[in-house]
């Protein structure tokens, strides 16, 4: 049994053998087995191609498989700066593609520090969708001007990914114009308690 890689019509194994300096590729047959297993260590993206198992019969027989090899990437949604109030919260979207299963875990720094979830702080949670596409969902409520710096989120099995929080120091519009309208009705009621006691004095 023999295996050749189409790319450049290379011939990689004939039985044990290898005949390729390139350490990552051996042939496997248990002596109990008929199988003969083409093993690839550390695939590589330049691995992708199609790749030929020859059997020396007659007449001669082969089998054709290609191979794609992926390299899971990492993103995060609205980067590479995110701006928001200060009181609102802070929702970051971790996103991991083209991976072949679903990443272990997934952590999230916050300046290069593992962030704890039951930190006295409080108001800080995860959530993890695993599939094939892993979501990851890191939410802070109440944000304040210290939770401002630089998150990562760090998957197990691709690149890590970064993103620059800003917490202005402002609170949320819906906020603020909630308290102008507030000051507003109490600026009229008075108007009119005082109008009243003119009218009736």
């Amino acid at each position: 049994v023999s295996w050749v890689r189409h790319r450049d019509i290379h011939l990689l194994t004939v039985g044990r053998y290898t005949y390729t300096s390139d350490q990552r590729f051996r042939a496997i047959n248990h002596p109990s087995s008929e199988d003969w297993t083409l093993q690839i260590k550390y695939p590589q993206h330049r691995d992708t191609g199609i790749y030929e198992c020859q059997i020396s019969t007659t007449p001669h027989m082969s089998h054709f498989i290609h191979l794609n090899v992926v390299e899971p990437t990492t993103d995060i949604i609205g980067g590479p700066d995110l701006y928001i109030d200060r009181g609102s919260t802070i929702n970051l979207t971790c996103v991991v593609l083209y991976s072949p299963e679903p990443p272990a875990y997934i952590f999230w720094n916050h300046n290069e520090a593992i962030i704890s979830y039951d930190s006295p702080r409080g108001g800080v949670s995860v959530i993890t969708e695993k599939g094939e596409t892993t979501t990851s969902f890191l939410l802070i409520q109440r944000a304040k001007p210290s939770d401002s710096g630089s998150y990562q989120c760090n998957p197990s099995n691709a690149q890590s990914k970064s993103i620059n929080v800003h917490v202005l120091n402002e609170f949320p519009a819906a906020m603020q114009h909630g308290g102008q309208a507030y000051h507003r009705s109490s600026h009229l009621y008075c108007l009119i308690f005082c109008v009243c006691l003119l009218l009736f004095s």
